[in-house]
């Protein structure tokens, strides 16, 4: 939530897009809409169900005032990530690791692999730029830092209840190795004070 709601203040407060990747938030809403598929069919409590709706609506509210609101400052031609394959991917991944063969456990598993990969699109844009300002590097952190803090969780709940879920521990280390460059240079570069700019 807490990147999120960075992400659409960095917006506003820029009146831009400008170094944001609109198909990183493009898979966001593939993400959430595939994996809150029983949003409307199996009821667990009213804090999951308007967390489910907070993550789709968001996702899709973002989308949807960079594509209108701030369309001009898209910047398509920097943008060019083959997304297409992340997306292709993620469906393999999830036909090969995969609990159950069922409409919804085939999407749950997808929408995990899919995450631990949509940031590569918006990585893409500050590896062409080589920079970033601070308010962008702190969405992405809060993002990353959001899947890494899960495997401390993963270990609790291993020792404790003695549950473990192999996909998505997998599919956390993907996403946390995806951050670690960009995790190193936060810490050094926007932890002290400094701009974030990738080393030449």
């Amino acid at each position: 939530m807490a990147s999120i709601f960075i992400l659409l203040f960095a917006i506003e407060k820029n009146k831009s897009t400008a170094g944001l990747s609109m198909k990183t938030q493009l898979l966001y809403v593939l993400i959430y809409v595939t994996r809150y598929l029983n949003l409307f069919t199996k009821y667990y409590s009213l804090y999951n169900s308007l967390l489910k709706i907070f993550f789709i609506g968001s996702s899709i509210y973002t989308v949807y005032i960079m594509g209108t609101k701030y369309r001009k400052t898209i910047q398509e031609d920097i943008d060019t990530f083959p997304f297409k394959y992340l997306v292709l991917g993620s469906a393999i991944s999830a036909l090969v690791f995969c609990h159950k063969y069922t409409f919804r456990e085939v999407m749950w598993s997808f929408s995990i692999w899919l995450e631990a990969v949509a940031i590569l699109p918006q990585l893409y844009i500050l590896q062409r730029t080589g920079e970033a300002e601070n308010i962008t590097t702190h969405y992405i952190f809060s993002l990353g830092i959001y899947r890494a803090l899960y495997i401390p969780n993963w270990i609790y709940r291993y020792f404790v209840e003695g549950h473990f879920d192999y996909i998505s521990v997998l599919a956390g280390i993907v996403q946390t190795i995806i951050y670690s460059d960009f995790f190193y240079i936060y810490y050094n570069k926007v932890m002290k004070g400094k701009k974030f700019e990738l080393p030449v």
